[in-house]
């Protein structure tokens, strides 16, 4: 009787948040590096997690996903793969869970971030935490990384169906002129300097879901913009928001268009104050649900790990 094939080990990375108020001061100070957060800034991250939830939802979308995902690729039977997730700033760390694999003895490891574009201080970031894994558990696991899918069609088309339908719960003879803000997490704008592909690959995705809704009036914006002294990316949101309301507009769309799932950024930047900014203005605004650990998604990703390895194979 022939031994099993080693199962080929996927890595599905999130940057994670606190599980609970109590963890939102420990969160924060692994974001910053060990550096310490100002107590009224901490009651501020804090408040914002009360009013949504308590905690953030990224670990068990990101392992409902994984679940679901793993189902989706061993469905032929052969259990080829396993999935794993690991968190950037909360536990369960990377390189906790990079430990576990080894103990699964893979053939070899794939590595996909829950973003589908590229940055070398977001995706990159993820990556070197699994080079630091590997060089501390001295491992030489044959590994991979998906690093970018900002225009994969089936990406494009779930974000294009979340738009169209949300379009319907406004009145029907406004939803053509509706405009939609697109929204994306703003990096410091160093990274223009450096070059770096994030700014291209954010309206890359942008242009591809305009392609398919033809005429209908859209904006663009970056949100949440960090803390620190730094000059970062913009068209704010703040700023896109006082444009749509000079153009005369009373509704708004917003497609976050560089999440996935929801967390504090949709959950309270968007839905609580941006919502707040956009009625103080005379703007109903409505958000597209994220994807989540929804069908489509799956889908996508499936599709993603696939060609992957395909890619691997030739």
């Amino acid at each position: 009787m022939s031994a099993s094939p080693r199962p080929i080990a996927l890595l599905l990375m999130a940057m994670g948040g606190p599980d609970s108020l109590e963890n939102v001061e420990p969160y924060l100070l692994d974001v910053r590096g060990g550096r310490p957060t100002a107590p009224e800034l901490v009651e501020e991250i804090r408040a914002r997690y009360r009013m949504t939830g308590g905690k953030s939802p990224a670990l068990e979308v990101t392992r409902e996903v994984a679940r679901a995902l793993e189902r989706r690729l061993n469905a032929s039977g052969e259990a080829r793969f396993r999935c794993y997730v690991g968190l950037r700033h909360w536990h369960p760390f990377i390189k906790d869970v990079y430990a576990e694999i080894l103990k699964d003895t893979p053939d070899h490891i794939v590595g996909l971030c829950m973003a589908p574009q590229y940055s070398s201080l977001s995706i990159g970031a993820y990556v070197r935490k699994v080079e630091e894994a590997r060089t501390e558990l001295a491992d030489e696991t044959p590994i991979s990384f998906v690093k970018s899918w900002h225009r994969h069609p089936l990406l494009i088309a779930a974000i294009v169906e979340n738009i169209r339908r949300t379009l319907e719960q406004f009145p029907a003879e406004l939803r053509a002129q509706v405009p939609v803000l697109f929204t994306a997490h703003s990096l410091p704008e160093r990274v223009v300097a450096m070059k770096d592909p994030y700014p291209d690959e954010v309206h890359g995705t942008v242009q591809s879901v305009c392609a398919q809704l033809g005429g209908h009036p859209t904006r663009f914006a970056y949100q949440s913009q960090g803390r620190s002294g730094e000059k970062w990316l913009g068209p704010s949101v703040e700023e896109a928001m006082d444009d749509v309301a000079h153009s005369g507009y009373h509704h708004v769309l917003v497609a976050p268009i560089g999440f996935l799932c929801d967390h504090v950024e949709t959950l309270y930047d968007i839905d609580i104050e941006l919502t707040q900014l956009a009625r103080s203005k005379g703007i109903q605004l409505k958000r597209i649900p994220m994807l989540n650990a929804s069908a489509p998604l799956i889908d996508i990703l499936t599709s993603v790990v696939e060609a992957h390895e395909s890619s691997l194979v030739h």
